[in-house]
């Protein structure tokens, strides 16, 4: 039995959920977010409370329960607060620098990279950290994990574009022999 799925989703008067069918439709002024449930759960919508149920018994659907419930809680969040991840560049002539809506990387290639921002994601540099903010937590962190790929963070110096949270094992560089 999902303890997830059991909680209600409230959500502030100024966001508007409707429902048609399967889909659930978000909306806080000009912004718009779809959750397709694809009949995997039922759902009500009670004035400013949003609770789910499951359509049977079956193991999938005890899944997606509490997964759908999930998700409408990121949609209700990311509409409400947002979410921001930062990333942190280390190396020497590591740079970034956003010009209208691409962000520029400058990661030890032989050329810049340029990181084109969708409609709903928002970045801005100051000295060596990278912030992104979006009100979708999916495509935010798609993107954080697209920009650490361009040079994930290497274990002995530690170069490369990391997460602020992240810690990096090191490990010791060659001794000489005697």
């Amino acid at each position: 039995m999902s303890r997830i799925g059991k909680l209600p989703v409230e959500f502030a008067a100024d966001i508007k959920v409707t429902a048609e069918g399967n889909v659930i439709t978000f909306t806080k002024g000009k912004v718009t977010m779809d959750l397709d449930t694809k009949g995997n759960v039922d759902f009500k919508i009670d004035g400013n409370v949003l609770t789910f149920a499951t359509k049977s018994e079956e193991k999938a659907h005890r899944a997606f329960w509490g997964t759908y419930r999930a998700l409408a809680a990121n949609i209700v969040t990311g509409l409400t607060t947002g979410y921001t991840k930062q990333l942190e560049i280390n190396g020497v002539g590591y740079r970034a620098a956003v010009k209208g809506k691409v962000l520029n990387l400058q990661l030890g290639h032989s050329h810049d990279i340029n990181f084109d921002l969708v409609d709903g994601l928002e970045a801005s540099v100051e000295k060596n950290v990278i912030t992104l903010k979006s009100h979708d937590k999916q495509l935010l962190g798609a993107a954080a994990a697209k920009i650490r790929s361009f040079r994930p963070p290497e274990p002995y110096k530690g170069k490369g574009v990391k997460y602020m949270e992240e810690h990096i094992v090191r490990k010791a560089g060659k001794t000489a022999k005697k």
